[in-house]
Parts: C-alpha cells; sequence; structure tokens
C-alpha cells in the first residue's frame, strides 16, 4: 500500500458539463466534488444554452478553471495537500480536452493542493 496514492483526482467529461472528484484510494468514497452544474454556474450555462449559433461544448477552459479552484478550496477546507491524477486516463483523452482541462490541473495547484501527474501532461 506503501505505492499507492492517498487520494485520487478524477475528472468525468460531457458535452454539458465538467465534474472533478477526489475519491480516496483505499474506500473509493467521494472526499470532494465539484462540478460545472452548481448553482455559481447555472446563469453561464443558460446563455450558452440559447445562444445562437449552438456550440458544442457547454464548458470551456475558463469554466474548468473555476471549477478546480472550487474543488481546491473544499479539499484546503478538509485537510487534504496531495492529489494524484490517473496519468493513464487523462493521456487517452483527446487532445483538445486536455488542453481544455489543463486549467483545473492548475487552479486546484494554485490554491495549494499538490496534483502529482499533472506536470507530465504539460510536455
Amino acid at each position: 500500500m506503501e505505492g499507492q496514492p492517498h487520494h485520487l483526482l478524477r475528472l468525468v467529461l460531457s458535452c454539458r458539463k465538467i465534474t472533478a472528484q477526489v475519491t480516496s484510494a483505499r474506500t473509493e468514497s467521494i472526499v470532494a466534488m465539484a462540478s460545472s452544474s452548481e448553482n455559481e454556474f447555472i446563469a453561464e450555462y443558460r446563455a450558452k444554452l440559447h445562444r445562437f449559433p449552438r456550440s458544442v461544448n457547454f464548458w470551456d477552459a475558463k469554466t474548468a478553471s473555476r471549477v478546480g479552484e472550487k474543488l481546491g478550496i473544499r479539499l484546503r477546507e478538509i485537510g487534504v495537500a496531495d492529489v494524484e491524477i490517473d496519468l493513464h486516463e487523462e493521456l487517452s483523452r483527446p487532445v483538445h480536452l486536455r488542453r481544455m482541462v489543463m486549467p483545473l490541473f492548475h487552479s486546484v495547484r494554485r490554491v495549494g493542493v499538490s496534483v502529482s501527474g499533472a506536470d507530465k501532461l504539460d510536455s
């Protein structure tokens, strides 16, 4: 159990929303979660919903950054200082999605939570 991470950051992406959840590696229960479907993002979502021409995605890198900031604050509140991403899963995403989620990892790091593995995605 020495080499396994204590907390794993997982992303759930769809064309309508982005959800970031941190799970405990031992119990696989969700410790903290943030999503673009929360009340703070509803006005922006509705504006994009009724825009013409319609967009394929209803979230962008800016939304991902704000979700990462909210997640980082929640992690700090409960005392989590380090999370790890599944590098294989993140590298299997298409490049355009990888570019859009990188600000999420940077925002979590800016709040003060270390994100192991995110530096390997930049290269």
